[in-house]
């Protein structure tokens, strides 16, 4: 019987990570693009305007079907309210109206998720929003992912067995 070839180990870790799904937070301030606005658009939107610098790196590194949390930053809600895909990879970035991605909503978080109860949780002590909160688009950890999609009780859409998916 022939053997056939196996990728190397190198090679097919390499292969794992190009796959591998990458988290990341976007800020919004609710009254210039709210989730009710994000939903009410078809689910879809073009994220822009952001000016930073280490934002729009943190945008360049966003891949299609990375997840994101949809964040309300502000005075009156500073918290996680839901995730949206990204969809459309950086483009733009030679325009008028700078850069951008396209990120579809995935689903509403069960619970919001604030800030303060975030920055109280054991875990979450190196997260880039916690350490930088004035940056618009955060990379998150997968530790810290799931542990504030934990917090929210998951979100709709994520196959999880919350009352809110019952139909």
């Amino acid at each position: 019987m022939p053997q056939g070839r196996r990728p190397s180990a190198t090679k097919m870790s390499k292969q794992k990570l190009e796959k591998e799904k990458n988290y990341w937070l976007l800020k919004t301030e609710p009254g210039e693009w709210s989730w009710e606005d994000q939903a009410a658009n078809g689910g879809v939107s073009k994220w822009d305007g952001v000016k930073n610098k280490q934002a729009q790196k943190n945008m360049k590194s966003m891949r299609a079907g990375d997840y994101c949390f949809f964040y309300h930053s502000g005075a009156k809600a500073r918290r996680v309210v839901g995730v949206v895909a990204v969809i459309r990879e950086w483009y733009g970035e030679d325009t008028d109206e700078g850069p951008a991605v396209d990120v579809k909503e995935v689903g509403e978080m069960r619970r919001h998720v604030d800030l303060a109860e975030m920055k109280k949780e054991a875990g979450l002590e190196g997260f880039g929003l916690l350490k930088q909160p004035r940056l618009s688009v955060v990379p998150v950890e997968n530790g810290v992912w799931e542990r504030v999609c934990e917090m929210g009780g998951g979100f709709e859409g994520d196959g999880g067995a919350g009352q809110d998916d019952a139909a």
